[in-house]
């Protein structure tokens, strides 16, 4: 999906050989041990510009979604959707700006990365803004154990013709 949106895709883990078969580029994390911010970080210094950042559990993210994240976030630091269930740092848009302040954090131990909003200018894309792109409510639904494997799965089957 994310090959529809931006001609580069990467992966940015601790442990390259676990994501090795995705034949796509790897970027090992340049401070080891700091969890997502610390992801963050990795992509936005290694990619050197505006950064769609991503997890790797959200298999409902659609393309027009995606695209105006990118978007939106060209005149802030950050854009981030802002649900019920409140923000989305982990599927939003980074400046190179934030890797200072990220690096700042990190070499403190602060490893939050809502924290960081706090910190930036930040756009938010509040319910309004999502509703088009999320009729359903599944835009940011994650998968964290088997049992919302098994849920993403009956969603998916309602959602194919």
């Amino acid at each position: 999906m994310l090959g529809t949106v931006t001609d580069r895709v990467v992966v940015v883990a601790a442990d390259r050989e676990r994501y090795a078969a995705l034949g796509i580029p790897i970027w090992e994390d340049l401070v080891p041990d700091a969890g997502p911010l610390g992801g963050i970080y990795t992509a936005l210094v290694r990619a050197a510009s505006r950064t769609l950042v991503v997890a790797g559990d959200m298999p409902f993210l659609t393309p027009a979604f995606m695209r105006h994240l990118d978007r939106a976030g060209r005149d802030a630091d950050v854009a981030v959707a802002r649900t019920a269930d409140g923000r989305h740092p982990l599927c939003a848009s980074y400046d190179t700006a934030c890797a200072g302040v990220i690096r700042q954090s990190l070499e403190r131990g602060a490893l939050a990365v809502g924290d960081l909003l706090a910190k930036v200018r930040l756009r938010e894309i509040g319910p309004d803004e999502l509703r088009p792109f999320d009729p359903d409510g599944t835009l940011f639904f994650n998968i964290n154990t088997p049992e919302d494997y098994a849920r993403g799965q009956q969603l998916a089957a309602r959602r194919s013709p």
